[in-house]
């Protein structure tokens, strides 16, 4: 083929040379008497070919080199504006060819740009919907939480990118307050989707019954058979009476529930079950719901792994530590305390901000977060009101880096 538009090519260069050179002859020998000019043959002649050659000239020009010139022009003209339909992005053969290397390198430098076009409009597509879903998100997650009259809870979330798959609630139902954490399996806009699925089935099922573990129970039986078997959802769901004060704790795979007895001024871990939601279809008999001994000044601490698993430097190289739940529970036991009646006690609020403090100076300057993090700290005030707590803005001589904002 390529011998073929050489041939062509060159062909045409040849039939432009004769054409030229016969004109030239024929207009040298009239001019030189070896023609008689009188003669009408010879003046039809030349004529005729003169024509001929003219007819010739344009149309090989025109070919070989205007028409693809305005192709090209043409197709450039179209992609500026962006009304070419791309399928048409192809130049037509040449049997010239420099110029079919040159149109080559247009239209392979044009369909790059293309393909860099529809993937910038593709990515602006991604990224307008990971901008509703966070805006969706944000409403639903930074509502005001509900006051509960014997606890003071502190409860804050930081995703580690746009869209967040691990957060917490507080929902009221009568006399009961479900207070819960979790973490979704996945990342983007699908697990945070399926996160504001299972927080509005908790908020409607609570309606129903009591039992964490029974609502938990029901939003798994729902929504395992609509959730892609790669999702899945730990959580830890606390149930608080306010007119018994008692403490209930349903756990689905989730992280340690951390509570702080008071009068041992010891921090404990506890957890119960293993299942996490939608790893089977029936989880009823599997979760229970338990209750937990809780007593005026104690405090319980939910978190997501993204405290316990936040490491002490930029990047993962087997080299770096992680917070662990050890340290955690070393943040809550070394809190400080507030004077009250001349005793010593801790508050959700100190014990919060000791967390957050900790773990900034063990992340240290220049960290990555690599994933999100969600605390809620409780504690059972019983009807005393706490004056001249921890202040909610933490100064800056406190954090080395990191913070909830």
């Amino acid at each position: 083929m390529k011998l073929f538009k050489n041939t062509l090519y060159n062909l045409s260069n040849l039939l432009i040379l004769v054409t030229i050179s016969s004109s030239l002859v024929l207009i040298y020998a009239i001019k030189n008497n070896f023609l008689d000019i009188n003669s009408s043959i010879f003046y039809v002649i030349a004529v005729f070919l003169v024509i001929i050659q003219s007819t010739i000239i344009m149309l090989l020009i025109k070919v070989n080199y205007e028409d693809p010139i305005a192709e090209l022009e043409y197709n450039i003209k179209a992609f500026i504006t962006w009304s070419l339909k791309w399928k048409e992005l192809v130049f037509k053969k040449n049997i010239n060819p420099h110029l079919s290397y040159i149109l080559k390198f247009f239209t392979t430098t044009l369909n790059m740009l293309k393909n860099i076009r529809d993937e910038f409009v593709s990515g602006k597509a991604i990224k307008s919907e990971v901008d509703l879903a966070r805006e969706i998100q944000e409403k639903l997650l930074n509502k005001k939480l509900e006051a509960v009259t014997s606890l003071e809870i502190i409860a804050k979330s930081k995703p580690a990118w746009e869209i967040g798959w691990d957060s917490y609630d507080i929902i009221k139902q009568w006399d009961n307050y479900y207070i819960y954490v979790w973490d979704a399996t996945g990342h983007w806009v699908a697990a945070g989707f399926v996160m504001m699925m299972v927080n509005s089935l908790i908020s409607w099922f609570s309606k129903i019954v009591k039992s964490g573990s029974q609502i938990l129970s029901m939003t798994n039986e729902i929504l395992k058979p609509r959730v892609k078997s790669n999702i899945l959802m730990s959580l830890l769901l606390v149930r608080w009476n306010e007119t018994e004060k008692r403490l209930f704790m349903t756990w689905a795979g989730h992280e340690y529930l951390m509570i702080y007895k008071a009068n041992q001024q010891k921090c404990f871990k506890i957890k119960s079950g293993w299942i996490a939601l939608w790893m089977t279809k029936d989880i009823s008999k599997i979760l229970k719901e338990q209750e937990i001994k809780f007593e005026i000044w104690d405090i319980i601490v939910l978190y997501s792994d993204g405290i316990t698993e936040a490491i002490n430097q930029n990047k993962k190289d087997w080299n770096e530590s992680m917070y662990t739940e050890d340290r955690l529970i070393k943040s809550i036991e070394n809190s400080p305390e507030m004077i009250i009646n001349w005793v010593h006690k801790k508050t959700a609020r100190w014990v919060f901000n000791n967390i957050t403090i900790e773990l900034s100076k063990f992340m240290w300057y220049k960290h990555r977060q690599y994933d999100d993090i969600t605390l809620v700290v409780a504690h059972y005030t019983g009807w005393e009101i706490i004056e001249n707590d921890f202040s909610e803005i933490i100064p800056d001589e406190f954090i080395t880096e990191w913070n909830w904002n």
